[in-house]
């Protein structure tokens, strides 16, 4: 297998990490201190092409592949978990069902402006009393002529508040089992659609999210996406594309945590010598330098599986995503555990970075798929293939 990356690979890695280091990291502590939403970062990365990175030209996007998708990611989470995360849900969640599963109207009208950062994106599976069970929903839409009628909630809602629509699942056929729901997206306005204020979590403080309340919403038929009954399998193959980017915002947020503690033990003396020169120490910084590689290298294969998927329908990737994301994530607890232990003292203040590494890494267990869930569909993988 050749792992070099190609010479437009490399230039979108070297454009998002110069982007990364030059404006976002100087904001990144302020942002997480205020928890206020990076319009001016969104703007931004839409200019550069980070908003719809694999979207392609035709419809406005880079037209890039999936690779360079997950080393941009890798590059911005570094800098600020929460403008990686508001990138991911807009190209992974949001903008590739339209694009796998959309009219030619619907992504002409859509994905353009997404890829831009002219309109942003979200995504609405989760429910108050669903949220790993995403059959279970009790969000519902009723057909009425040529509308259907939207009602229900969703929470923790990435990108919610300052989303101007949202791809949205709702049952439609209560008993149909996988066949019962359908998606559809829903533009800000339309009467009935309601965005709550943000919610308060423990990480990615910039990266706002919220319920979302839908109440007699009236939508046209032309606005549902896929065929009816085809929502259950539009969110599944849309969330093992979205857990490669999570995967690439926590193998970012670990990196950061690394690179920063590798540092550190060089500068912090202790008994007269650099910590650095403690075996201890650089045990912890071995293990660490292992993951990281081991889960960039997991992410990498996830990511040309879901490029070949694009040209070749044998080609399936849920198995390699949902390692990717359930080894990436893990990862980055660990890792930004032992950066913050390096640190001592000092990680565990505001006044350092390492906290806010270690805060922002634990969602990544829990959103697109838990880790709980991710070791479900690989057991199950591995039970029915040996």
């Amino acid at each position: 297998m050749d792992l070099s990356l190609t010479e437009e690979q490399q230039l979108i890695q070297q454009s998002a990490r110069d982007f990364a280091r030059g404006q976002v990291e100087p904001l990144a502590r302020a942002l997480d201190k205020a928890g206020r939403w990076p319009a001016e970062l969104v703007k931004a990365m839409g200019e550069l092409g980070f908003m719809g990175v694999a979207v392609p030209e035709e419809y406005g996007g880079a037209g890039a592949d999936n690779v360079s998708y997950a080393l941009a990611m890798e590059e911005i989470s570094a800098a600020c978990a929460s403008t990686g995360v508001i990138m991911s849900v807009n190209n992974s969640l949001a903008s590739d069902p339209i694009l796998k599963f959309g009219t030619e109207e619907q992504k002409r009208e859509w994905l353009a402006p997404m890829a831009g950062g002219q309109k942003l994106g979200c995504f609405g599976l989760t429910e108050p009393s669903s949220g790993s069970d995403a059959s279970d929903m009790q969000t519902t839409a009723v057909r009425d002529g040529d509308e259907w009628v939207l009602d229900g909630s969703k929470n923790w809602i990435t990108n919610g508040p300052a989303a101007d629509l949202i791809v949205v699942f709702a049952t439609t056929d209560r008993g149909a089992g996988s066949r019962s729901s359908t998606a559809f997206i829903v533009p800000k306005g339309t009467p009935g659609y309601n965005p709550q204020e943000p919610d308060h979590k423990l990480g990615i403080h910039a990266a706002h999210s919220c319920t979302i309340f839908f109440e007699n919403c009236r939508i046209p038929d032309a606005q549902r996406l896929g065929e009816p009954g085809q929502g259950f399998k539009i969110a599944m193959s849309t969330l093992d594309g979205g857990r490669i980017g999570i995967a690439a915002q926590a193998l970012g947020i670990a990196r950061a945590a690394y690179e920063k503690a590798v540092a550190y033990a060089k500068e912090r003396k202790a008994f007269g010598k650099p910590i650095a020169d403690k075996q201890a120490i650089q045990f912890k910084i071995a293990d660490m330098a292992m993951e990281l590689d081991a889960a960039r290298l997991l992410i990498w294969r996830a990511a040309m599986l879901k490029d070949q998927a694009a040209t070749d329908a044998s080609v399936r990737h849920t198995k390699e995503s949902a390692m990717a994301k359930l080894y990436a994530s893990e990862m980055a607890t660990r890792v930004t555990h032992q950066a913050l232990q390096i640190f001592g003292g000092y990680g565990y203040s505001q006044e350092y970075d390492l906290e806010r590494h270690y805060r922002d890494a634990r969602i990544t267990e829990i959103y697109e798929g838990t880790s709980e869930i991710m070791r479900v569909v690989i057991g199950g993988w591995a039970l029915k293939h040996g």
